[in-house]
């Protein structure tokens, strides 16, 4: 069970870390809490975009559905596809931010803090996603 609440509030601190750089891309954030100018560089970058999509709305709109799938866990822990599909989605996403990360490190050549952090979540997340367990079935009475 603990796993699964580790999963909840991991999901709930990439929300915040995605609708941070979501709102700073529309333009409702002045500036980052960065440190270094190379959050900016990372966020107006062409690289910035997957698809047409700008990459924190996709990041909020990932770690929305984990938190969602994440808090079903812990309300129906006898459900043995909430934790699969919890692993096939941050699995997803793990394999996403190692390709962001790739940019960030070889092609832009800057690194954002927001973005190592959302990376570390979504690190935790997968690896929480691994250890959870079905829980057996309650015993009949």
């Amino acid at each position: 069970m603990r796993t699964r609440m580790a999963a909840a509030l991991l999901s709930l601190a990439g929300l915040f870390v995605s609708l941070y750089l979501y709102l700073y891309k529309l333009g409702y954030i002045g500036t980052l809490a960065c440190g270094s100018g190379g959050c900016e560089t990372v966020q107006f970058s062409s690289y910035s975009r997957f698809l047409g999509i700008e990459v924190p709305l996709l990041g909020l709109v990932g770690y929305a559905v984990l938190l969602g799938l994440s808090i079903l866990a812990l309300q129906q822990p006898r459900r043995a596809r909430w934790p699969g599909l919890l692993r096939l989605l941050t699995g997803g996403g793990l394999a996403f931010t190692i390709y962001l990360t790739y940019l960030e490190l070889f092609v832009i050549h800057a690194i954002c803090r927001w973005c190592v952090g959302s990376a570390v979540i979504i690190l935790l997340l997968f690896i929480a996603s691994l250890l959870m367990r079905v829980e057996p079935a309650a015993p009949a009475t």
